[in-house]
């Protein structure tokens, strides 16, 4: 299984083509439109409501994108959509919405976030909710996760979907609530062949690790995030096949 073809076509836009200056929150409803009106791919977040509606949103929280406070997965999917995001003004999408929005014109790239809080095996039914609308969509997608336990659901709930795993060096500092064990069992990417992905995400800060490399060699796919400049973007084609970015045109 490979990536398709679509997926090195144009740059991906990471939480879609956001910029709040221009009205545009992540991960949008506008931000989709921006992206697919400037031909880029979309790379979104997946959520769950407390309804078991999967949510394109990417916090645990609403605080930091909307007015409101708590966790999404104490609001159901009629209140979320109903719930302005800040410097946007429309509601937090769903991934039925999402699907019916783009129709196959750009590929999607979309992320599980971490349902465990530990990166562990209790990932919840945000798979089984999104592969119940991802396997009647008939365009290009992928799914990925940084919890390797959420791939391999996603291997048995859609096996001919391609798949990657959201990789990082995993420093202490910046995931202060990993125990090292399990941050060191991540940073070797030990899952990869295990869950059958065919592509990591990677710190575009640490494409240089070894692993990378080795991955690279034996055939995987390697995408980045996040690009933040050209010059940034520059040196991350120089391992990279394709980038995720934000905060510039790619």
């Amino acid at each position: 299984m490979t990536l398709p073809a679509a997926f090195f076509d144009h740059p991906i836009a990471h939480r879609a083509l956001h910029d709040v200056t221009n009205g545009r929150a992540e991960n949008s409803t506008k931000s989709i439109t921006a992206a697919l009106e400037a031909g880029y791919g979309i790379e979104v977040d997946l959520q769950l409501s407390s309804d078991g509606v999967p949510m394109v949103f990417h916090d645990y929280d609403l605080g930091r994108l909307t007015h409101e406070k708590g966790p999404v997965a104490r609001r159901t999917a009629a209140e979320l959509t109903q719930i302005p995001l800040r410097h946007d003004g429309g509601g937090i999408p769903t991934l039925e919405q999402l699907l019916t929005q783009v129709d196959g014109r750009v590929p999607l790239l979309i992320e599980f976030k971490d349902q465990d809080g530990a990166m562990g095996p209790n990932v919840g039914p945000l798979g089984q909710a999104a592969a119940h609308f991802l396997r009647g969509y008939e365009g290009a997608f992928a799914v990925m996760s940084f919890n390797p336990h959420a791939v391999a659901e996603l291997q048995q709930l859609l096996p001919d979907a391609p798949r990657g795993i959201v990789t990082d060096p995993y420093h202490a500092d910046d995931w202060p609530t990993l125990p090292a064990s399990v941050r060191e069992g991540l940073r070797d990417i030990a899952d990869y062949d295990p869950t059958g992905s065919c592509f990591i995400s990677h710190n575009q800060a640490d494409l240089s690790s070894p692993r990378v490399t080795a991955l690279k060699s034996a055939g995987a796919s390697i995408l980045c995030w996040t690009v933040k400049s050209p010059a940034v973007e520059g040196e991350a084609r120089k391992v990279a096949d394709n980038i995720t970015f934000e905060g510039y045109l790619a």
